[in-house]
């Protein structure tokens, strides 16, 4: 059962919690309100301003399960507060470990100060929970996927598009990694995990992972230097610097150019080029 009164002024507590930095938004000079906005926060959590205002109001319904995790991540809650958000609103808490979705605030508070790199948070199936604008710009955006196709991995298999971005003459290792990853994964997670249902479903639908798969090889690095293709600026030659959280096993990719290089100069015109699609312009 949804315990209203208390479910507002937790919503509240969090709100007035937050510094407009802490989400990488400008404060501005007028702010009467402590930490920030309820427009703010419902922006950050993709709903309605009137609908995050009736939850702190304790007047709006009871929400979903999936209204809660967004409003988890808008928040930048911690796991144990997350947690206890849904059991405010009379609802079980979602798993935590490698089958979570949920970004810890620290990751979050770094992605939200990445403005000018392409940067993503992943899971250990390959699958992008968040981005900054550069890396949309840069490989499109990767959370929109559903299902299998969340997963870089499967559709690196199964849709010839996701090789697009990537230079042609690193294909072939690049399937290795991502084969030889999942197998690895595969086997700490066990088999009736997510893992081994995704290697099952591209053993059906690619002959080539089945043939990569089969070689049973692990252990396999991938390029230190990764090399996309962008439509618009070109080839890029980018360093990835990659930060772990090992309780919910997800990892911050930043991509890096050398100062003063080809691809530096690139990413610099990617980055208004981005801008500029995201308002609009053509």
């Amino acid at each position: 059962m949804i315990d209203r009164d208390t479910l507002a002024a937790f919503l509240r507590m969090r709100r007035e919690a937050l510094q407009p930095a802490d989400v990488g938004l400008l404060r501005g000079q007028r702010r009467r309100t402590p930490g920030l906005r309820r427009e703010e926060v419902a922006a950050l959590c993709n709903m309605s301003t009137d609908y995050y205002a009736r939850l702190e109001r304790g007047t709006g319904p009871r929400p979903s399960e999936q209204m809660l995790a967004a409003i988890a991540q808008g928040l930048h809650l911690t796991l144990g507060e997350r947690d206890h958000l849904f059991r405010l609103a009379g609802h079980a808490p979602p798993a935590r470990g490698p089958a979570s979705d949920h970004v810890s605030p620290g990751l979050l508070r770094i992605l939200d100060r990445l403005h000018d790199t392409p940067a993503e948070i992943v899971t250990e199936l390959g699958e992008t929970l968040r981005q900054t604008p550069l890396s949309v710009a840069l490989v499109g955006d990767a959370t929109r996927y559903t299902g299998d196709a969340r997963s870089l991995g499967y559709r690196w298999f199964t849709d010839p598009s996701a090789r697009a971005t990537y230079d042609e003459a690193e294909h072939a290792v690049l399937s290795r990694v991502y084969t030889g990853g999942l197998r690895e994964i595969v086997a700490l997670r066990g088999p009736s995990s997510r893992a081994a249902a995704l290697a099952a479903s591209l053993r059906e639908r690619s002959a080539e992972f089945r043939a990569l798969w089969d070689a049973q090889q692990v252990g396999i690095a991938p390029p230190e230097v990764k090399r996309f293709h962008h439509p618009e600026v070109g080839a890029l030659e980018l360093q990835c610097q990659t930060l772990l959280d090992p309780d919910q096993s997800h990892r911050l990719l930043v991509y890096t150019a050398v100062p003063g290089s080809e691809s530096h100069d690139k990413l610099q015109l990617l980055s208004v080029i981005g801008a500029e699609a995201g308002r609009g312009v053509t």
